[in-house]
């Protein structure tokens, strides 16, 4: 076993970093730099896609972005709930240090992510790059808009800032079908923003899909005719519920309403690559899909499926943190599967390094670069990862810990399952347990956790993690919650001042023309 881990390292005292780093500096000097994109899709669990194993799944643009890129088997979110893990996403850190804690934000929430926080987008903006954002924000709006994407480094913003249940939603599928699930029904409708703007709200889920994907490739188009670099991010709405889906993919799926809303999904995927093809900027783009955290177990067959990973979304088991990834840069990435480990911090640290951009040295960064990995088909920088729950606190600290092949539960806690599933474990009413000493398992022989691991012989490791979980708590320095804090003046509406408040908040306005959708073909 190595010795721990300390809780953090500054990027510039690392050589293997730097290594890494000259092999990006490398590629950026003999060709253009790279547009950089990244897929993000919400709720979408390890088990959901065809390329992980789901035998009812329609994705052929994702199962060939699979055959011709890097899969990874061993990829982590920082939380296994929304807004934290975007902020890790974004600025390669935990959410602890960045105060998107405990849970998420909510329509009428106050704060945001700190403007003192780096993001990706203004890395690489300073490094040459338009930046771009369409779709699922989830990190504050704030009174006049202060915490959108367009005040965080993006150029340009598109999309609805929270989760689409968190507003009155009424039609999910062509032409008046209603949703499935729940929603709330106090806020104000859907707003859908373009830069700072409400273009329409409430959003309108029939083509919500079609209106993202001519954004993003309208942006990919734009600055290839510019021949400017890019970075785009794409958050999308698909597959959180209520899952919706245009006339085209309405019973589009054997899998049902998941399976409508992965299909679309796949089909703007589809028409990113598509584009990328057109514009002759393939060869020169990398791409890397994932996921924020596991899928929702509690609306049942409409929530996803973890595959064989324990429990789903809310928990720090392997269901609610490992998520599928998928790499694709032709002639780059190389192809395959890898069991390394790797992590949504480490995207952040990857892809400004990429982009030639600097890495922030005056703050704590938990991500490493993932070059190793994509360009060599190496091992990874990363052996430890940390875990923390849906609504962590300075006092609890890390729920568990993950060393190598070895976890390590200090607390579990039930998600956001009901009593139809079957692992009582995952139910939400399931009260946080402390373990002392932590429960071990070995996630290669036992990736489902089902068999904790005892006897004398693990003593020493256990006692390894325990002194780990002792000194990354005790360096951990929390930034104040950012999440606690709601006025309605914060709402967003389209109608400052009208009444009745907030279902006054509507308006419509057409700016661009949408797809027409045809069937999802797979990129050339």
């Amino acid at each position: 076993q190595p010795p721990p881990y300390p809780a953090s390292k500054l990027l510039n005292m690392s050589c293997r970093q730097l290594l890494f780093s000259a092999i990006f500096t490398a590629t950026v000097i003999t060709a253009d730099k790279p547009n950089i994109i990244v897929l993000f899709a919400d709720d979408l669990g390890f088990g959901d896609l065809s390329v992980y194993g789901h035998p009812t799944s329609t994705s052929p643009n994702l199962d060939k972005m699979a055959k011709e890129g890097l899969v990874f088997t061993q990829f982590y979110s920082a939380s296994p709930v929304c807004s934290p893990s975007r902020a890790a996403l974004l600025t390669g850190r935990y959410q602890s240090r960045s105060g998107i804690w405990p849970g998420v934000f909510g329509a009428a929430s106050t704060g945001g992510l700190p403007h003192n926080e780096t993001t990706s987008a203004e890395a690489l903006k300073e490094a040459g790059y338009a930046t771009g954002m369409v779709g699922k924000w989830h990190l504050g709006v704030g009174k006049n808009q202060t915490y959108l994407p367009t005040n965080h480094g993006f150029d340009y913003y598109m999309g609805i800032p929270y989760s689409h249940d968190m507003c009155p939603c009424l039609v999910c599928f062509y032409p008046h079908q209603p949703c499935f699930d729940k929603c709330r029904t106090g806020d104000s409708p859907c707003p859908l923003f373009e830069n700072t703007k409400i273009i329409n709200q409430p959003a309108d889920f029939t083509t919500l899909t079609a209106t993202y994907t001519n954004a993003a490739t309208s942006f990919i188009q734009k600055n290839t005719a510019a021949k400017t670099p890019f970075y785009l991010y794409f958050a999308y709405q698909h597959t959180h519920h209520p899952q919706f889906a245009s006339q085209q993919f309405r019973n589009s799926s054997i899998r049902g309403t998941f399976g409508d809303s992965l299909s679309e999904l796949d089909w703007s995927v589809g028409k990113i690559f598509e584009t990328l093809q057109t514009t002759g900027v393939a060869e020169n783009t990398f791409v890397f899909f994932t996921a924020d955290n596991g899928p929702s177990l509690t609306r049942q067959v409409r929530g996803g499926n973890q595959g064989l990973l324990k429990c789903g979304k809310g928990t720090t088991y392997e269901g609610g943190m490992r998520v599928p990834a998928i790499a694709w840069w032709p002639k780059m990435v190389k192809p395959g599967k890898t069991m390394e480990m790797a992590a949504t911090v480490d995207v952040f640290v990857t892809i400004v390094m990429m982009g030639g951009g600097k890495v922030p040295t005056d703050r704590p960064i938990d991500g490493f670069n993932m070059a190793s990995v994509l360009l060599e088909g190496g091992k990874s920088l990363r052996d430890v990862y940390y875990y923390y729950p849906f609504g962590p606190s300075p006092s609890d600290g890390v729920f568990a810990i993950r060393n190598q092949q070895y976890k390590a539960h200090f607390f579990t806690k039930g998600g956001l399952a009901g009593k139809p599933y079957r692992d009582q474990d995952c139910w939400g009413s399931t009260p946080k347990t402390k373990h002392d000493p932590p429960l071990l398992f070995d996630l290669l022989t036992d990736p489902s956790e089902r068999f904790p691991l005892k006897g004398e012989e693990y003593n020493e490791t256990i006692q390894q993690f325990i002194n780990m979980a002792k000194q990354f708590n005790e360096e951990m320095t929390w930034h104040d919650s950012e999440i606690h804090g709601s006025s309605s003046s914060a709402m967003p509406c389209c109608n400052p001042g009208c009444s009745p408040f907030p279902s006054c908040c509507t308006c419509s306005h057409t700016t661009t023309q949408l797809y027409n959708f045809s069937p999802a073909l797979e990129f050339l």
